[in-house]
């Protein structure tokens, strides 16, 4: 039996979800079916919270609280851990306002790394999209780790499922497996 870990990047979940309309994927079946056989050392759950103007309106203060809550009910799982970055917000040219997340993915990509580097996971399984995690999953591979990908729409970047050792797309008989 092998250990595993593994690593969801929230923001990426929420657009799968979107992929399957009505159907949720429940983040305690997704971890034990992609487990299998072999010990979840962890899950992780990556994302940061809504943003919060100095002034909150009500509308911000509710996304706050569901937020909570679910963050709350993640690290109430038996060997969940959640990791937050922060949103931040720019104004673009013309006046618009768009939110990035910061330090979302290179925490991450150091619990990949750290992990890996020191034995503790044999298997890494990713829920992302991003190639910026192609260097962590290089280190992985490295160091032996036999790193996952799992995926539906929208499609990961090619690099990215170049990088990993096996790819696997969620579809909707999956879905039905790991839903809420």
């Amino acid at each position: 039996m092998s250990q595993v870990a593994v690593f969801i990047d929230g923001g990426y979940a929420r657009k799968v979800n979107d992929a399957f309309p009505n159907n949720d994927i429940c983040y305690r079946k997704f971890s034990d079916h992609v487990a299998g056989a072999d010990i979840r050392v962890r899950t992780y759950y990556y994302d940061c919270p809504p943003y919060i103007s100095r002034r909150p309106t009500q509308e911000e203060r509710q996304r706050q609280r569901g937020f909570d809550r679910f963050k709350t009910t993640l690290q109430r799982l038996p060997r969940f851990q959640v990791r937050l970055g922060w949103l931040q917000r720019f104004t673009l040219p013309g006046g618009d306002v768009e939110y990035r997340q910061k330090a979302v993915d290179i925490l991450l990509m150091l619990d990949l790394v750290r992990l890996s580097a020191s034995r503790q996971i044999q298997r890494a399984v990713l829920l992302a999209k991003d190639s910026d995690f192609v260097p962590a999953i290089d280190i992985a591979k490295d160091e032996g780790v036999i790193v996952q990908l799992y995926y539906s729409n929208p499609r990961p970047n090619m690099k990215l499922l170049d990088s990993c050792d096996e790819t696997i797309r969620i579809d909707q008989a999956m879905m039905n497996q790991i839903q809420r």
